[in-house]
């Protein structure tokens, strides 16, 4: 099958490079996605953090180009050769450095497109035409389409994108499922524990009068028949007003503002073990040499899409164990970054050791991990209000334990545990579904760009390989 291949330029291949507007728009509160390198992940488009621009500069912005499904964006500065594809239907203004491949589908599949600028090969071409400059490595637009790549015949490149596509296609649906279960995760916690929406819907029951809230509340109306959906979807039983009788029907006043009467206002320390971490020697081999156990770093929650921590980078011995305080902490334990930036959170889905950049939160019992998880979404700018450094902002663990906290009756929280728990548990179920398709699309992509793996072989390996 390898001889039937040709070696060919991205030129000679019709692949057709398209240089775009090198200026940045103004930015709008609303309009359409402009994207820049930082939007460029993993081979896609990611519009999580995105500018806006106008539709009037949006026109302006792709009279030289306007991205179709299928192109390739490349990155030709800072991450130089990273690319991503554009899914169908999808509007955006292309940024600085950025540029467009279309392949006419005469001798490339534009499906295919998207792994060819993936495999080994493409990577020798970026070496050998890459510019190193003082300050960014960079590719010349005139040098692009000089790129030599091997390009099967025409019925394998559509095999060959159907079987990486099928694999990504199914990742990408359990990062969208992810996203949407988080979202109604958080719409419960916001409804129970911040708009206390089941105590105003029991004293609308009574006839009297809701008091306002310290703050407007973005879920606080219409919110009934959302929590009708939480509690029957989520797995709960029983209708909204049998889970409102879990609930006061009045409120009264706090340190805090009104909260529902026979809550406390607690501390988080209360709710939590709160502990930190610490980073043994790097100068001595024993610490990390073999290293059995999983230890974290901020960075390690910098990259996850959910607050699931599954694995870390670095792994210590039981000697470098031995220097942290903390020692390894259980599973559930909630981890927070605090500093660097403070905020990034994760639900350790293994025993962990931590280096001194966060503040590990071990619930109490009749505490979820849950409810402290999404807490410290919901509190980010109280803890931020109490970091001090001049470096960098910092909060420490004597600063973050006094932090207050509306804390429900046992009840509540365990209905809150038993509504919330089996989202998260399909949560990582997905994640974790998602890291063996990951691992099993990144083995079989260089191989089978490379003409090693034949695509029958493939198949196999895919169907033992997802038994």
């Amino acid at each position: 099958m390898a001889g039937e291949w040709r070696t060919l330029s991205l030129r000679e291949a019709h692949v057709k490079l398209i240089d775009c507007d090198h200026r940045t728009p103004p930015a709008s509160d609303a309009g359409y996605p402009y994207v820049a390198i930082p939007q460029l992940r993993n081979g896609r488009i990611d519009l999580s953090e995105v500018r806006r621009i106008s539709r009037e500069h949006f026109v302006d912005w792709t009279r030289k180009a306007m991205p179709a499904t299928n192109d390739v964006v490349l990155s030709r500065r800072c991450n130089p050769g990273e690319t991503a594809f554009v899914p169908h239907g999808l509007e955006f203004a292309l940024g600085q450095n950025l540029v467009l491949l279309r392949a006419d589908g005469v001798k490339v599949y534009p499906p295919f497109l998207r792994w060819l600028v993936q495999g080994p090969e493409w990577w020798e071409q970026i070496g050998k035409f890459l510019n190193v400059g003082a300050v960014f490595d960079s590719l010349r637009c005139a040098d692009v389409p000089n790129f030599e790549l091997r390009i099967p015949p025409m019925s394998e490149q559509r095999a060959i994108a159907h079987i990486l596509g099928t694999l990504d296609d199914k990742i990408e649906l359990n990062r969208r499922m992810n996203e949407t279960l988080e979202a109604v995760a958080r719409a419960l916690f916001h409804s129970w524990f911040v708009a206390f929406n089941p105590v105003r819907r029991n004293m609308a029951r009574k006839g009297r009068r809701q008091p306002s809230l310290p703050s407007p509340s973005p879920v606080g109306r219409g919110q009934q028949g959302e929590d009708a959906k939480l509690g029957r979807g989520a797995g709960g039983e029983g209708s909204v007003e049998e889970l409102d009788r879990l609930f006061p029907d009045s409120f009264e006043d706090s340190e805090l503002g009104e909260i529902p009467k026979g809550w406390e206002v607690k501390t988080i320390a209360d709710l939590a073990d709160i502990l930190g971490g610490s980073t043994p020697s790097t100068n001595e081999p024993v610490y990390w040499e073999g290293g059995a156990h999983a230890w974290a770093t901020p960075k390690d929650l910098s990259t996850l899409s959910v607050p699931v921590l599954l694995d870390t980078e670095r792994r210590i011995t039981d000697a470098g164990l031995a220097q942290i305080s903390s020692g390894l902490l259980s599973k559930g334990t909630v981890l927070l970054s605090s500093r660097a930036p403070i905020g990034y959170l994760a639900v350790a889905e293994i025993p962990v050791a931590i280096n001194q950049g966060f503040i590990a939160m071990k619930p109490k019992a009749g505490t979820s991990n849950l409810f402290l998880l999404l807490w410290a979404s919901v509190a980010h700018e109280e803890i931020v209000s109490r970091a001090n450094g001049s470096t960098f902002l910092e909060i420490s663990k004597g600063n973050f334990r006094p932090i207050p906290i509306v804390s429900p009756s046992e009840g509540v929280m365990q209905e809150f545990e038993q509504l919330a728990r089996p989202l998260y548990e399909r949560i990582v179920e997905n994640v974790r579904e998602s890291r063996t398709l990951e691992n099993l699309r990144d083995t079989l992509l260089p191989n089978l760009i490379s003409g090693e793996l034949r695509i029958d072989a493939a198949e196999r390996f895919i169907k033992e390989s997802t038994i």
